[in-house]
């Protein structure tokens, strides 16, 4: 089991919107891309939400993330795991990265959008808590995970969840059911 290390934040500093993974696969480190196995939904879902779809090359995707006002990064800065599953992830060996530092750049972002369960896990557990006082309040949402490992939810289910990334603030849900 080795450590690992996440990819830096794809963001401006107009951000209104974060999704936050737990933490790159191996596909996604072998080709330092985010959501680069090609059985993840990731890239298909944007692709219909904002034209950031699997078609493109990989930074004309993110400009298509970063000019709908969307950031994207992982809970995690590193952890040991042995293979790609969330649940891999030895736990004694999680470290945070530094979201007082980012939420400070990124005054504008209120809602976060954890893909998948183990996102949101690690966020509220290692994160929220430690947020300085002043951190802007934030709503925090779960949406199904893109994963492959996610065979419960259809692709048009999860396609209906992560609709809320491009909702109006207000219209947002706080989970998904």
């Amino acid at each position: 089991m080795g450590l690992i290390f996440s990819f830096p934040p794809v963001a401006e500093p107009t951000a209104t919107a974060l999704i936050l993974g737990s933490m790159p696969g191996n596909a996604s480190l072998n080709a330092n891309e985010y959501y680069a196995h090609p059985r993840n939904l990731f890239w298909r879902i944007l692709g219909e939400l904002i034209g950031a779809g699997p078609d493109l090359p990989y930074p004309a995707r993110l400009q298509k993330l970063t000019d709908a006002g969307i950031a994207l990064w992982d809970v995690l800065q590193s952890c040991e795991r042995e293979g790609s599953l969330d649940g891999d992830i030895a736990p004694t060996s999680i470290t945070p990265n530094d979201f007082a530092t980012f939420f400070a750049g990124h005054p504008r972002i209120d809602r976060v959008f954890f893909n998948g369960a183990m996102a949101e896990k690690s966020f509220r557990r290692h994160v929220q808590r430690q947020l300085p006082p002043g951190t802007h309040p934030l709503r925090l949402i779960r949406l199904p995970s893109t994963s492959p490992a996610n065979a419960s939810f259809s692709y048009a289910r999860r396609l209906a969840d992560w609709r809320q990334i491009v909702a109006p603030a207000a219209a947002v849900q706080d989970s998904f059911t």
